[in-house]
């Protein structure tokens, strides 16, 4: 996710040639997703992406004080006006009349609020986060979910506490939405669509591999590999991972823990 500064650097530094090193050809369709708050803004970064990308997302639901104070965020639901001239601009500049624009939000405590923002955005589809800005693990509200479907004639995707495809079924079942989205769920779990309650062994190898012929830098590589193995791990053993400094470590690790990437071990699927 971009915000509005970080935008104007992004705009800047562009190169295409490192965006499509980031995007593989079967990687569509490929959604950008910014934090903003000023029309023109989002729209030049837009129009630098739309030739790579099939869309753009505002991100009206992040609920971090740095981001509503900025004006972006979860605090644009109650400026529906705002958001809809943002989605006004981005259509207009974008050569490209298939151009997706859309909205991710969270529920407002007045439930109105977040149906009048739905049908006035002017978006091609709306995603739902089931909790209200002050929320973080509460139950997922997702009758109001179900009531902002039935109130609009666009897409409807639901988000939040998605972990297992009969978590999928379930929702689709009750609230009648379009799609779903999946954040954390993945994260622990890359291989959740596919039908597995719990990380295979396969998909911890996949991401290393991946990860190795990509240059992945070692943060980012490591941080994956602790989502993937927090359930299928003792707490000794998450922390004893968790200190690992190196990648060349970590490949150490899992090969004598979980054994290597043609083995089945015990604790995973």
């Amino acid at each position: 996710m971009l915000s509005n500064g970080n935008i104007s650097s992004f705009i800047f530094c562009f190169s295409s040639l490192a965006f499509r090193s980031l995007t593989q050809f079967a990687d569509h369709p490929l959604i950008v997703q910014f934090a903003a708050s000023d029309a023109q803004t989002l729209a030049d970064a837009a129009c630098v992406v739309a030739p790579f990308s099939d869309g753009v997302d505002l991100n009206c639901g992040c609920p971090q004080r740095w981001a509503m104070s900025e004006g972006y965020g979860t605090c644009l639901i109650n400026k529906p006006e705002l958001v809809k001239d943002m989605v006004r601009h981005v259509r207009n500049q974008v050569d490209n009349p298939n151009y997706t624009a859309f909205i991710k939000i969270r529920i407002h405590k007045d439930l109105r609020c977040t149906v009048d923002l739905c049908q006035t955005a002017g978006v091609s589809w709306i995603t739902v986060y089931g909790r209200t800005a002050e929320e973080r693990h509460q139950t997922v509200h997702f009758d109001a979910i179900k009531t902002i479907k039935d109130s609009l004639s666009v897409l409807v995707i639901a988000n939040g506490d998605i972990k297992t495809l009969r978590d999928v079924e379930t929702i689709h079942q009750f609230t009648g939405v379009d799609g779903v989205m999946a954040a954390r769920g993945l994260l622990s779990n890359p291989a959740v669509f596919a039908g597995y309650n719990e990380t295979p062994l396969e998909c911890v190898w996949d991401w290393v591999d991946l990860a190795t012929n990509q240059g992945t830098p070692f943060t980012c590589f490591h941080q994956h590999l602790i989502y993937m193995l927090e359930r299928v791990s003792s707490l000794p053993e998450r922390k004893a991972f968790n200190s690992l400094q190196s990648s060349t470590a970590v490949i150490d690790y899992l090969h004598n823990t979980y054994g290597s990437p043609d083995t089945q071990t015990v604790g995973f699927s």
